[in-house]
């Protein structure tokens, strides 16, 4: 299963109602099959062109899955294929690769940009309004469950991603919070952070 799942904020609550219930890893490892190509077997994926899925909050990766599947997110690889899931699936789906061990992603820029990326991450930018990233997400990017995922350890390029999709109005699945703040962020500011946060462990 290819695609997408990430970043965001208080509309992503583990504990929304609509949400599948606690599933079974066992079966979620069968199901995950099929999501490896991209993802990897236990969902650390080598490519940055897919997000990490090993280790994340099973209430986040069961949201975007539903909301992938309901049409609320979209993209052209992961809304059809979510298409074929069930509630169930979904669930297992979450418990397995939430119980799986991340194993990180690794900052690719040089030292300047990375020192930018942690003052925005650590204490946003005032002059912008941008918001400490640290505030909803953590110091270290482990989130603040249940409402706020992890992102520390990501993909760069897939952070990046994300951003531009909620600056651009092409991600709203986040109630407006994310886009709120992305787009208030310069495309240095978003390449800066975006490979800071691939650093945090």
């Amino acid at each position: 299963m290819a695609g997408a799942l990430f970043i965001g904020a208080n509309a992503f609550a583990e504990g929304a109602a609509t949400l599948p219930g606690a599933g079974d890893p066992e079966a979620g490892a069968a199901k995950a099959s099929q999501c490896a190509g991209c993802h990897g077997v236990d969902g650390n994926s080598v490519s940055d062109a897919f997000p990490a899925l090993a280790g994340r909050s099973a209430g986040y990766l069961a949201k975007q899955l539903k909301d992938f599947r309901d049409g609320v997110r979209t993209d052209p690889i992961m809304s059809p294929q979510a298409l074929k899931l069930t509630d169930t699936d979904i669930a297992n789906l979450a418990a397995y690769f939430s119980g799986n061990i991340s194993k990180g992603s690794t900052a690719k820029a040089d030292e300047e940009t990375l020192e930018k990326g942690r003052k925005i991450y650590l204490g946003g930018n005032r002059k912008r309004g941008v918001s400490a990233c640290m505030s909803c997400h953590g110091p270290a990017g482990h989130g603040i469950p249940p409402r706020f995922p992890k992102i520390g350890g990501q993909h760069g390029a897939y952070i990046q991603k994300q951003l531009l999709a909620f600056r651009d109005d092409a991600r709203t699945n986040d109630s407006g919070i994310m886009t709120s703040i992305a787009e208030r962020m310069t495309l240095g500011d978003v390449k800066a952070v975006s490979q800071y946060i691939a650093g945090l462990r």
